[in-house]
């Protein structure tokens, strides 16, 4: 299934650079990153993945409810067997799924409203979110983890990479280049 397929090479790409950071500037602040580091942007992005995976089990995803763990966010290997762990989940599910999100954006209360949704929808985000953190992580490593090799297409949009891919041809097409 094409959401599953690139699904897999999302978390294969961040599985392969996260193979490359070092333990000190998996956790290294960043600058760049407003002190942030590409642990916790990690960290973020897979938990999103673990509430959906949870939410598949129980039929009711929340994102806010993330655990917020500090050993995701500061130990490469646990990091690395979550990566392993979500890709095999998202493999596993062949079929959608009907779920509520459930969502709270009143800062006077913890109260939430219930949206109907489904897993391949909330899958579709969840690319969308890692690619997005992904772009950002992008930045974090080029500062703190020189000489990590971070594919082209990591934390691009596939319609980016469609859309430059467009443009290359037609300017060989143009004879540009």
């Amino acid at each position: 299934m094409q959401l599953s397929k690139a699904c897999t090479v999302i978390l294969d790409q961040l599985s392969d650079v996260i193979h490359q950071v070092g333990e000190q500037d998996y956790i290294q602040p960043s600058v760049a990153l407003s002190g942030s580091s590409i642990g916790q942007h990690l960290r973020h992005t897979l938990e999103f993945f673990i509430c959906l995976e949870q939410g598949f089990a129980s039929g009711i995803i929340n994102y806010d409810k993330r655990a917020h763990d500090k050993l995701l966010e500061t130990d490469l290997e646990i990091a690395l067997m979550t990566l392993a762990r979500i890709r095999s989940f998202v493999n596993e599910q062949v079929h959608d799924a009907p779920l509520k999100l459930e969502v709270g954006y009143d800062l006077e209360n913890e109260a939430c409203i219930t949206i109907e949704t489904n897993y391949y929808r909330e899958l579709t985000y969840n690319i969308e979110h890692a690619v997005h953190h992904m772009a950002i992580m992008k930045i974090g490593i080029r500062e703190v983890a020189e000489g990590v090799v971070i594919p082209t297409s990591f934390g691009v949009a596939t319609s980016t990479i469609r859309y430059r891919e467009q443009e290359v041809v037609s300017k060989q097409r143009a004879g540009v280049l």
